[in-house]
């Protein structure tokens, strides 16, 4: 007892611990992509499917018999294939039944299997499901020695190594998955498509990749759609087995009586009005999710120029979008949908799959129907040895039993008279054991002479038929001739002239895009902007007097009104010397007290609000530090895309951005006002224009720094606001003694300048 006892410590291996992880991390991730993520190249299919479609065969779910409870079909898979969870299994089993999922489903399910609106499929308890002609056709062969069969997971049963039937499933319904440190993505194809592609590949095996794009255009949705990317572009996806595709819904009322797309999805519907219809959607997208996208659009005044979103759908996808207007252009609303919505989305194309080696790789067009067609031969050839085996057999019982018919009085005899009678019949007749025993167990009724002349003829035919199947193993070209003539009857069932057969998504290169601003869309509208002392901005609707008594919080106060549209964009300068850029039309409005800007914008708590500007296209604006120091800059250039602005004027400690002037096209000269109560003016050429940094110094000082700056045209003079409630204005003409070079110490103002130093 004690030799049979052992230490489970004396298991224990001493190994480093980064080796002994990756060996058993790589041995996962084999696994992974070889027994779960990635599909064969013969038959498209992850063992999941594989194992599903298994099942349903074994329970004989044929297409024309009954259904059975899908809850019967994932016992049965989990149970005997497949030991996974029940929701992995039914969720396989849905997409394998859903028609805007795969191009050719395979699986006929009775019940609620989900919709395209992305509700999920009823309780496998609830639907029926059964096997489709397809899926028939996908795992024909199978009793007729086509594939390796091996144990299932516990080794009571076996399972197909992998489908034989004759057709091209990969290329079909296409497969997506993620293992360990690859991806595979795979759109659906055209089956009649995919058949020319191969009958060019098998007839000319150098054929170029450009000759096989000629018959095969590229992917076939389930949901059908727009591909909208130049042929080369998919040419090039596919000569590689990677890419991009865009793919866009489809505008149109429906299909008219040749089959053909009748129009643009334009509903005239009287008095001028119109609306637009989308009767496709691109593949993956949920219908629900669009018609949620565009709504939020239409809500968030993000898409002006349309009015309403209405979802008519029944059996056939029909969104209806209405514009504002009778006036809006039906293209730009295509585009900003295409632009702004999933209504157009990008397919990546990643060719990844199992070899015939079980190898994982990214093929090309070409190389991926060579690997297919030489799967297929492999196929017929162990379906025509099969059956070479069947025929051997059976020739070797009907030549027993001729020669039977020929001795009958003397077998009958042996058989009478003799206690075993097998030995002596195969030792006086020459036959085999098999022979010998259907001889002894032959009917009395198949004795009849006419038994004799119907065994002849069948020894004959299939005599007949086994010289042409030698003929075939031993030919390749008949192989391929064999193939081919299979592969035209299979494009027969899915032609284009079939309704399942008939292409759904177009191959249309799509226009140019048309370069267009969203902010166009805004509808244009007049609004008072108010910017408080503490930084809470509103937009009260109309141009109001500037000296309207806005309502504020307490302790807080007007710091800048203006006029703007809510088409404009309104700049904010802060003394740190960054710049922000907020939209008119976002602005809340002019009811309460607005809304603080620092939840718009991130701005430094320690920064100050320096100016508010609106844009002008091609503006200018003169930007002074308190140093003395500055430049002029291109609004253009102010304009910030992000809410952390742009950093516009270069500051360091004690340095700060003090002025914020906009430039009038007439201005040419500069004027500037110390602390020190000096002036100087000159000519606006002599300041830079630059996108960001210090600037030159504008006026040189011993104490204090820059007061103010602004930009004049010389001959009309220096105007400043009188002191005083007069609100007179004062004008000095004679500006010379003040006009010199930049940077100048300068001299006192003229008598009457305000006591601020401000202009």
């Amino acid at each position: 007892m004690a030799d049979d006892f052992k230490d489970p410590f004396d298991a224990i291996v001493d190994a480093p611990f980064d080796s002994a992880l990756s060996e058993r991390y790589l041995v996962y991730a084999l696994s992974t992509i070889t027994a779960r993520s990635l599909p064969d190249l013969r038959d498209g299919l992850k063992p999941v499917h594989r194992r599903l479609l298994w099942a349903m065969r074994q329970l004989r779910l044929d297409p024309t018999g009954g259904f059975k409870k899908s809850a019967r079909v994932v016992g049965d898979v989990i149970g005997k294939y497949h030991p996974h969870g029940d929701a992995s299994v039914y969720d396989a089993m849905v997409r394998l039944a859903q028609d805007f999922a795969l191009r050719y489903p395979l699986v006929d399910g009775q019940g609620n299997f989900g919709n395209i609106d992305g509700d999920n499929a009823a309780a496998y308890r609830y639907t029926e499901a059964r096997l489709t002609p397809t899926a028939i056709r996908l795992m024909a062969g199978l009793d007729e020695g086509t594939v390796d069969f091996v144990p299932t997971y516990n080794g009571e049963e076996q399972e197909p190594e992998i489908f034989p039937g004759l057709f091209p499933n990969l290329l079909a319904n296409g497969a997506s998955g993620i293992a360990v440190g690859m991806a595979t993505n795979i759109p659906s194809h055209n089956v009649a498509e995919i058949v020319d592609a191969t009958l060019m590949l098998i007839d000319n095996p150098g054929v170029e990749h450009a000759q096989l794009m000629e018959v095969f255009h590229g992917p076939d949705f389930p949901t059908g759609g727009v591909v909208v990317d130049s042929p080369a572009v998919i040419s090039a996806a596919y000569e590689t087995g990677r890419g991009s595709i865009r793919v866009r819904g489809r505008f149109s009322n429906g299909r008219g009586e040749d089959g053909a797309w009748e129009d643009t999805g334009i509903e005239r519907l009287g008095s001028g009005q119109w609306q637009l219809v989308i009767s496709e959607i691109p593949y993956m997208v949920q219908k629900g999710k669009l018609i949620e996208q565009i709504a939020a659009l239409i809500a968030d005044k993000k898409l002006p120029i349309l009015e309403d979103v209405r979802d008519e759908s029944d059996e056939h996808i029909r969104i209806v979008l209405v514009p504002k207007s009778r006036n809006v252009d039906p293209e730009l609303l295509k585009e900003s949908l295409y632009r702004l919505t999933d209504l157009e989305t990008r397919f990546g194309l990643n060719l990844n799959v199992l070899d015939a080696h079980r190898t994982p790789g990214v093929l090309g067009l070409k190389l991926l129907l060579q690997e297919w067609v030489i799967s297929q031969i492999d196929i017929m050839l162990r379906r025509t040895q099969h059956r070479l085996d069947k025929i051997a057999a059976r020739l070797e019982l009907l030549e027993g039993y001729i020669i039977a018919y020929l001795n009958l009085d003397r077998i009958i005899e042996i058989i009478r008279t003799e206690d075993e009678p097998k030995p002596v019949m195969m030792d006086e007749f020459g036959l085999t054991d098999r022979q010998a025993e259907a001889i002894l167990n032959m009917r009395l009724r198949s004795l009849r002479k006419l038994e004799e002349i119907e065994l002849r003829k069948e020894r004959d035919a299939l005599l007949s038929e086994q010289d042409d199947l030698n003929a075939l193993l031993e030919s390749p070209a008949r192989q391929r001739t064999r193939l081919k003539r299979e592969l035209n009857a299979l494009r027969k069932d899915y032609g284009p002239h079939t309704a399942l057969g008939r292409r759904r998504t177009t191959i249309a290169e799509a226009a140019p895009t048309r370069e267009f601003s969203m902010d166009a869309m805004i509808e244009k509208e007049p609004v008072t902007v108010v910017l408080s002392a503490r930084g809470w901005i509103r937009a009260a609707k109309g141009h109001l007097a500037l000296d309207t008594e806005f309502k504020f919080k307490e302790g807080d106060g007007p710091a800048w009104v203006l006029h703007a549209q809510t088409t404009d964009k309104l700049l904010v300068a802060l003394d740190n010397g960054r710049f922000y850029t907020l939209g008119a039309d976002k602005l809340p409005g002019a009811r309460g007290f607005g809304e603080p800007i620092r939840t718009m914008v991130d701005i430094d708590p320690d920064a100050h609000i320096m100016a508010l500007v609106v844009y002008r296209p091609k503006g200018q604006l003169l930007l002074a530090a308190n140093t003395g120091r500055g430049f002029a800059a291109e609004m253009d250039e102010l304009l910030a895309e992000t809410r952390k602005g742009r950093g516009v004027v270069s500051t360091k400690p004690g340095v700060t951005l003090k002025i914020v002037r906009e430039i009038a096209p007439e201005h040419d000269h500069v004027a500037v006002v110390g602390d020190n109560r000096k002036l100087v003016i000159f000519a606006l050429s002599e300041v830079p224009i630059l996108a960001k940094g210090q600037g030159v110094t504008l006026q040189r000082y011993r104490d204090g720094g820059l007061s103010d700056a602004i930009t004049l045209k010389l001959d009309d003079g220096l105007t400043w606001t009188m002191g005083g409630e007069t609100g007179r204005t004062r004008v000095e003409k004679d500006l010379l003694p003040w006009k010199v070079a930049r940077g100048a110490a300068g001299r006192l103002p003229p008598v009457g300048f305000p006591r601020d130093n401000t202009f």
